[in-house]
């Protein structure tokens, strides 16, 4: 039999995934809190462009969370979100069922404490989604998923929701989920951040050398905070080596040598491959929600602390978009400038 899909979540990544398990067979259902978005699908159903012929997956969005039992429920919240929709989804969930965390950040840890460790995994997203208006999605960077437990341990069940979601990408499983979400942490905290003060999508902000080093910077300090966790750092999408790509003292304290040039070469790189992404925390801020910089930034900050690992630069990245978040800042390259002035 099919599995049974609840989909807590119709924002950008919510809708792609949703609106590719409609199209493949898929028993799905969905959710959502914002009414306008529900008011457009159920209107013109899942309006999805960028990875194919533009379409309408005719579908209805719940108002209230659907009765279960569903076999998975994906959750694609806002990180600040999560454990409440976590709560209220936990009813309809099947007693052998799964909860799929989307979210960037170390969302598992906290859903596990609602759910129990078994019955949560992560999926890690390597590819990028916009909404620029309710019910209509884009799809920004092409690729897939690599999903896993807090323990390392994989089933059928975590089978069966990994040819599930090749609809969508090409999906993996992973015995290191934790290697890959501080790996996919590191990114998030420099081009999330990076994008939330830029302004901007992340093709224009990378091509500045000064943008370059300010998100080498910043996952520098991630992965030293990383290291004392004793966590066993993958590459991310195969090729990102985020080992490789800290800085060095010797790199920090000097203009230029083979190995920096290397690493703006990587980063410029990623930066035309992923160059429509637009960072999901301005989005959230542009429509008046609290920012997910404290699951992003602060996770580390605060881990940081705990292990004595200093992480200044992670600590004015945050300040400042809660400065943009209250409206004291404006986005922009500016921003950036003083921000890696003080840098």
């Amino acid at each position: 039999m099919p599995l049974r899909f609840l989909v807590m979540g119709c924002g950008a990544v919510g809708g792609v995934v949703a609106s590719h398990l409609i199209e493949s067979g898929q028993d799905v259902a969905s959710y959502s809190s914002n009414p306008a978005i529900a008011d457009a699908v159920d209107a013109r159903g899942f309006q999805v462009r960028g990875d194919g012929a533009a379409r309408a997956v005719p579908a209805h969005i719940a108002r209230q969370v659907p009765e279960g039992p569903f076999d998975v429920v994906v959750l694609a919240t806002q990180p600040t979100h999560v454990e409440a929709a976590a709560r209220e989804a936990l009813p309809s969930l099947a007693p052998d069922g799964i909860m799929l965390c989307l979210q960037n950040g170390l969302c598992e840890e906290r859903v596990a404490r609602i759910v129990g460790e078994q019955r949560t995994v992560g999926a890690v997203v390597a590819w990028g989604a916009a909404m620029p208006e309710p019910g209509l999605y884009d799809r920004t960077a092409a690729g897939g998923f690599t999903l896993g437990r807090l323990d390392g341990s994989t089933d059928e069940r975590m089978e069966e929701i990994a040819r599930a979601l090749e609809c969508i990408g090409p999906t993996e499983i992973t015995r290191n989920l934790a290697g890959k979400r501080w790996s996919k942490l590191a990114i998030n905290c420099a081009i999330s951040s990076m994008g939330t003060l830029g302004g901007d999508r992340l093709g224009p902000l990378l091509q500045h050398r000064f943008v370059r080093r300010l998100a080498l910077e910043v996952m520098t300090e991630v992965v030293h905070v990383a290291r004392r966790e004793h966590i066993r750092l993958e590459r991310v999408s195969g090729t990102l080596d985020l080992e490789w790509i800290a800085l060095t003292e010797d790199e920090r304290r000097a203009s230029g040598s083979p190995a920096l040039l290397a690493k703006h070469a990587l980063l410029y790189a990623v930066g035309l491959r992923f160059r429509r992404m637009r960072s999901s925390m301005l989005a959230a801020i542009e429509r008046g929600r609290e920012p997910a910089v404290e699951f992003l930034n602060g996770e580390v900050i605060d881990r940081g602390r705990r292990h004595r690992v200093a992480t200044p630069v992670n600590a004015r990245v945050r300040a400042l978009v809660w400065e943009v978040a209250s409206r004291k800042r404006t986005p922009g390259l500016e921003l950036l400038r003083e921000l890696g002035a003080a840098s």
